[in-house]
């Protein structure tokens, strides 16, 4: 009865230890695949986005998703009769969704980093942005070293807060605390930076030129750029597994480049007929 006992201890004890390396299992074999034929069969995909990041991928006052990166992903997959699942997920959490297999794709102005490379593959860039301070002019903030002293707001797993670490200097050691507040979206951190509880925003120039243009007091707000932060670009997060589906979408992307219609596309959201493709 006793050895029975110390059995069923032990098996208790090890059990956690099994399901956890079970669970690693999975996660490594949903990383490690190749999962084009999977998609393919199904005829979906599925693309996990923050739904409230203009212009990329945003939800209008109906609820419809709209937006540059809803346009370009369905006009890439529809070259392959592909159906596009778009998920809303938490930003901050976005490698890890990929990486557990909960989406295929993160498409919504994800900024191609050596950080984010060690944990994901990227397609060809499709297009340039820079990180930028956003303030109210009300507050006479007109350049980073005017930040010395007060609050900062960034998007928590942004490419903001990413630079911001990466060079301290330009603008992290300047701020109050040298720390900034972080927010789940933008749209939280400008009521704050409305509010006056915060004096600036570092985010992405896409989504703070496009956010400014459509608020009733466009004139209220300062975009200021720093050549200490470099040019970045936006391309698609995959599994590095998925070299079939990156060479698919890469493949779709020059495609839409040569016949026109990434150029439409640009015009559509930026009013440009840029066509950029990176490397």
């Amino acid at each position: 009865m006793k050895r029975a006992v110390k059995v069923l201890a032990l098996l208790a004890l090890c059990l956690p230890i099994f399901l956890l390396a079970g669970c690693q299992s999975v996660v490594q074999r949903a990383d490690s695949q190749d999962t084009w034929a999977q998609i393919k069969k199904k005829k979906k995909v599925v693309i996990g986005l923050d739904d409230s990041f203009v212009p990329m991928g945003f939800r209008q006052k109906n609820g419809k998703l709209v937006g540059y990166d809803i346009d370009l992903a369905k006009a890439v997959f529809k070259q392959y009769g592909i159906k596009v699942d778009f998920q809303t997920i938490d930003w901050s959490m976005k490698e890890t969704e990929l990486r557990n297999g909960t989406i295929d794709l993160i498409w919504n102005g994800y900024s191609k980093t050596s950080a984010r490379a060690k944990k994901v593959a990227f397609s060809i860039p499709y297009l340039q942005n820079q990180q930028v301070l956003v303030t109210k002019k009300s507050d006479h903030i007109n350049s980073f070293a005017d930040m010395k002293g007060k609050v900062l707001g960034v998007q928590n797993g942004s490419t903001g807060q990413t630079e911001l670490s990466a060079y301290p200097k330009v603008l992290k050691n300047l701020i109050k605390g040298k720390s900034p507040i972080l927010y789940d979206t933008f749209p939280n951190a400008f009521i704050d930076l409305n509010a006056g509880r915060i004096q600036g925003i570092l985010m992405d120039k896409v989504y703070a030129k496009y956010y400014i243009q459509h608020q009733k007091d466009s004139s209220a707000y300062k975009v200021i750029t720093s050549k200490a932060f470099p040019i970045d670009h936006f391309a698609v997060g995959l599994r590095k597994g998925d070299k079939t589906l990156r060479k698919k979408i890469n493949q779709a992307l020059i495609k839409m480049q040569k016949d026109g219609e990434l150029e439409k596309i640009n015009e559509k959201w930026f009013g440009t007929k840029s066509n950029y493709l990176g490397k």
